[in-house]
């Protein structure tokens, strides 16, 4: 599972050019979900990102997390963060999970949040989404769960 996290002061996503999710200060997450996902990862991952100490604090130090500053997350499913690029230059996505797994594990991950976060916005699985945001730092981090 891969998530990409990016502080932001704004940020939504428009499907058929009418804004469907939309957040002030928080986090705007691009989520991957590979074959092998389970439900057990997402747990992990979500731990990591609602408990990730990256706003700043009173001595400017990003010491400060979602909770402590009221963030909101903005949740986008993006099986593209699966392409992989090894051979020619047309990207494979076998890698990335079937599209009712990943649904699934969507849908699971968002609930997740939504017990400790209270606004959680999201995009529509599957869709072609246009994603605006304005990246405050700029501060983005990938968050892998091979890497936990």
């Amino acid at each position: 599972m891969k998530f990409v996290i990016q502080r932001v002061t704004e940020a939504n996503v428009k499907v058929d050019g009418k804004i469907i999710g939309e957040i002030t200060k928080g986090f705007m997450v691009l989520i991957g979900v590979g074959q092998d996902d389970t439900k057990e990862i997402a747990d992990k991952m979500v731990k990591k990102l609602v408990g990730l100490r990256i706003f700043e604090d009173e001595n400017g130090k990003t010491n400060l997390s979602l909770a402590d500053v009221d963030g909101q997350l903005l949740l986008i499913s993006q099986f593209t963060l699966y392409a992989n690029c090894k051979k020619g230059y047309r990207p494979s996505f076998i890698e990335a999970g079937a599209p009712d797994m990943a649904s699934d594990m969507y849908e699971y991950i968002i609930s997740e949040c939504k017990k400790s976060i209270p606004v959680v916005e999201r995009g529509i699985f599957g869709a072609d989404m246009k994603v605006s945001l304005v990246n405050d730092g700029p501060f983005t981090i990938l968050l892998d769960s091979d890497n936990l």
